[in-house]
This record gives structure tokens, C-alpha cells and sequence, in this order.
């Protein structure tokens, strides 16, 4: 027979497993370098505080345009408009069709350079009517050259462009 007397044993329990600590070499993506130029978030938040100034601040009107600058620009409109006719009702054979188309090409040139970068007149009937004539009249003589007759049809809608532009002009449109 066993002894009867045991020894007591104290039974400590295991220390619990090590986990292992996982850490992730890749770390987060860098923001990409700042440039001259603003982000959008910037614009946003700076938009944001522009908006909260101008509020606080009464608005102010741009100024109207000065007489003189649409008295201007009738007076240009209506020697351009006056140069398209009377280079349109040219003769084909007339020897002076290709000189008149140059000076048309060039005042309506100058005048598109001119008046285009006016916000003020993009809206205005006139300009539309004048630009989209002017475009048509040079596109055919860039073209088919300064010799070559227009269209009828194409003659016509361009008449009819300089004459609702003359109708626009002579209302302040």
C-alpha cells in the first residue's frame, strides 16, 4: 500500500501564453507634397471665411458701364455691320472683292478682339447676333478664299443676323 501520507503539492497554474504583438510595417500613406498652388479643402475653408467677411460687409455694386463705353461699341458695331453689307453686296468679278474682304476680315477681327473679354456684352443680343455673323463671313473666306461668293442661304442668315443686331443695338440690347 501507498503511503498514506501525501504530500501536498501546490499546483500553480501556467502562466498564459505569450500572444505575439503583431505590428504592421506599413505605415500611412504620406499626404503628397504642398505646392504653390491651393487645395481644394483650402479653397473651400477659405471661400467659407470670405462668405462669412462679405456677409458682415454691405455689397457693394460694380459701377455700371459709362456711357461712353456703349456709345463706343455702337459706333464700332455699326461700322463692322456697315462693312459686312457692302463687302457682301460686292460683285464676284469686281476687282476690288479680295482688298474690301481683307479690310473685313481685319476690322472684324479687331473687333472681336476687342469686345469679346467684355462680360457686360456677352449677353447682349447684338454681340451675339455681330460674333456669330462675323464667325460664319470669315469661315467661308478662310475657306473657300476671298474671291468665292457665299451662299445664298448663308448670305441670307447673315443679313438677317446684322439686322436684328441693328435692331438690338438701336434698343441698347
Amino acid at each position: 500500500m501507498a503511503s498514506a501520507s501525501a504530500t501536498a503539492t501546490l499546483l500553480k497554474p501556467n502562466p498564459p501564453p505569450h500572444k505575439p504583438i503583431i505590428t504592421a510595417s506599413v505605415s500611412p500613406p504620406l499626404p503628397p507634397p504642398r505646392r504653390n498652388h491651393l487645395l481644394r479643402r483650402d479653397f473651400l475653408s477659405l471661400s467659407a471665411a470670405s462668405t462669412l467677411l462679405t456677409q458682415s460687409i454691405p455689397f457693394l455694386a460694380p459701377a455700371p458701364a459709362s456711357a461712353a463705353e456703349d456709345e463706343e461699341y455702337v459706333k464700332d458695331t455699326s461700322a463692322v455691320i456697315s462693312k459686312v453689307r457692302t463687302t457682301l453686296s460686292m460683285e464676284r468679278t469686281d476687282p476690288n472683292v479680295a482688298d474690301a474682304v481683307a479690310e473685313l476680315r481685319e476690322a472684324s477681327n479687331s473687333w472681336v478682339a476687342k469686345y469679346r473679354k467684355e462680360k457686360a456684352l456677352l449677353g447682349k443680343a447684338s454681340f451675339r447676333d455681330i460674333y456669330s455673323a462675323l464667325n460664319a463671313v470669315s469661315g467661308h473666306y478662310v475657306s473657300f478664299g476671298p474671291t468665292a461668293p457665299i451662299p445664298a442661304k448663308r448670305k441670307a442668315r447673315i443679313l438677317e443676323e446684322m439686322e436684328t443686331a441693328e435692331k438690338a443695338l438701336s434698343r441698347g440690347r
